[in-house]
């Protein structure tokens, strides 16, 4: 579709909206007893200016992301029926503590703000307003989560300053993606393999190693990396947190926990962990492993996963899919088998895995707070609030229909081979797609019970859009789905997830000191024991320095946490 069209179209549809006003959805049963469309209850953000004008927020996002053409048309479009934007902006060049800290110095803050591991500082600093006295003025805020739920966001003070923005399901769970953490293969070495069953880390790198030695280079030239590993700032739980999963735990992310008891264990000092590290050693001084892997930048990372070249890693789904996959779609690099699929690998075979979580997933320790130099509350609440309403969150999510996605005569959104590539090319999503991907979303089912929140969760449009060696590997496994594919059990605790409370620590307490020194040990001494020349003296060194950080203290802390969330 030439963007002449789309342009031509998008102000057509947007002069409809200015004249009909309104977001008119229809309620059907979901998540909470409350679903209507926000611009239907209480007006919308633009009621606090008067009529025809727009709030322009800011909002500053402590992650990397990419930043949306002042015109972009789907924001201004949104603007027109909420009465409000937002200025994105995102982390370059410091880490989000840094960021946070460095804006608190100032005293001065954006109207919205998510400052990531950081958001104990903005409250420590009295930046963020209470959300006390607004989530029952807002039915699409109030209803997504139950009071139970928001009751957890309550800080020591008794009140809430956040709410988190993700993984959130409305209705039915419709997920078709594994959003969550996996060693993940290109589909065309599971082809080139005969799609063998891998189960064991060493298995994993058996297959990367012999596709390797096969293959040295892509068609081009290039040279094929068998694996990768990212390990900037907080981003290192690429190379750090896989034991816990190869013992077959989920990602509780800070402990493992044995519901034998339940008790904390340290994944950071198991056999397992020894004998993982021991894996990426030897693994490293063949030259399996990326030689730049502990120096190299997060954009340095997404550029080389770009090429097509890097076989594997360890990784989170969001945390390189959305810009890699798409770049493989609009290079043709997806139809030579690029794309990732997740494995559920444990350290041993026969060991069920719990990489997959079901559901949603609640952390409590981050997400978007508004803040004291936010001139009109009451509207920065209505913008929220608006977002979720469902014609809104679909212009989020699918755009405009006629333009991004067409409707069939059963009511079903979905997409032509033309709209799926334009919702991968950068410079479209820049100029036209506003997902606001940093406020609040559901997942699930749209309030029309039909239709997914999320293109890639309605099931014919992700079958449709699948490049066909990942059809074809779907096929041969068995699977429909990328949770198929990786297998894992459901037998998340009540405690689950506890990086929600070792998220808060601060070093205040003994194990916030100990979480503190243990993270940054970690940082500098697992880079030294993978590419350490004698495995056991390096392993043993590194023992001893992070015996030296107490982590007794943390894991009394967090053992006295899942205490409380039991009930003992």
């Amino acid at each position: 579709m030439k963007r002449r069209k789309i342009t031509a179209l998008f102000m057509t549809m947007a002069l409809a909206v200015s004249v009909l006003g309104g977001c008119g959805g229809s309620p059907d049963e979901g998540k909470g007893s409350v679903a209507n469309d926000s611009t239907e209850t209480g007006g919308s953000a633009a009621s606090s200016k008067g009529d025809g004008d727009v709030i322009e927020f800011t909002g500053f996002f402590a992650v990397p992301g990419a930043e949306k053409n002042d015109d972009n048309e789907i924001k201004e479009l949104i603007a027109e029926k909420t009465g409000a934007k937002v200025k994105e902006t995102w982390l370059t060049g410091q880490t989000a503590s840094e960021a946070i800290g460095t804006i608190v110095a100032g005293g001065e803050y954006p109207d919205f703000i998510d400052g990531g591991d950081a958001m104990k500082t903005l409250y420590d600093a009295g930046a963020l307003v209470a959300w006390d006295d607004y989530i029952d003025k807002y039915p699409n805020i109030k209803e997504y989560y139950s009071d139970e739920e928001w009751d957890k966001f309550r800080q020591d003070d008794g009140h809430i300053y956040w709410m988190n923005q993700f993984q959130n399901i409305y209705g039915e769970d419709k997920t078709t993606t594994h959003n969550d953490e996996a060693f993940w293969v290109q589909a065309r070495v599971l082809e080139w393999a005969d799609y063998p069953e891998i189960k064991t880390l060493d298995q994993y790198f058996d297959l990367l190693t012999s596709y390797a030695e096969a293959n040295p280079t892509m068609e081009d030239g290039t040279k094929n990396i068998p694996y990768t590993i990212l390990c900037e700032d907080w981003r290192y739980f690429c190379l750090e947190n896989a034991p816990q999963f190869l013992d077959g735990y989920p990602n509780d992310g800070s402990v493992i926990v044995d519901p034998n008891g339940p008790t904390v264990v340290d994944y950071n000092t198991t056999e397992t962990a020894k004998r993982y590290f021991k894996k990426l050693n030897e693994e490293f001084h063949k030259g399996n492993v990326d030689p730049e892997s502990f120096t190299q930048t997060y954009d340095e990372y997404i550029a080389k996963l770009s090429t097509g070249a890097v076989l594997g890693m360890c990784d989170q789904w969001w945390d390189f899919a959305f810009d890699v996959h798409d770049v493989f779609k609009q290079q043709g690099l997806d139809t030579i088998g690029c794309n990732y699929v997740p494995l559920g690998l444990t350290i041993d075979e026969g060991m069920e895995n719990q990489w997959h979580t079901t559901g949603g997933t609640l952390n409590v320790a981050s997400g978007l707070g508004i803040t004291t130099s936010c001139q009109d509350v009451d509207a920065a609440f209505q913008f929220v609030n608006d977002l979720l309403g469902q014609e809104v969150h679909d212009l989020r999510y699918w755009g405009v229909k006629g333009v991004d996605y067409e409707v069939d005569e059963e009511g079903m959104f979905y997409r032509t081979e033309d709209q799926r590539m334009n919702a991968s090319d950068t410079a479209y999503k820049a100029s036209h797609l506003c997902d606001y991907s940093y406020f609040p979303n559901w997942k699930g089912t749209s309030r029309d019970g039909i239709n997914a929140m999320w293109p890639e969760e309605q099931t014919k449009e992700f079958l449709d859009s699948l490049a066909e060696p990942v059809v074809k590997c779907f096929e041969a496994y068995g699977v429909n789905t990328y949770p198929e594919m990786i297998g894992s059990v459901d037998k998340t605790g009540e405690w689950f997830p506890m990086y929600s409370f070792s998220g808060t620590m601060t070093t205040e307490t003994p194990g916030g000191v100990a979480w503190t020194k243990m993270g940054e040990v970690k940082h500098e001494w697992l880079p030294k024991v993978v590419m350490a020349d004698d495995f056991e003296d390096g392993w043993n060194q590194y023992m001893e320095v992070y015996n030296g950080a107490n982590p007794q203290d943390f894991l009394s802390e967090m053992q006295a946490e899942l205490d409380r969330r039991v009930g003992k």
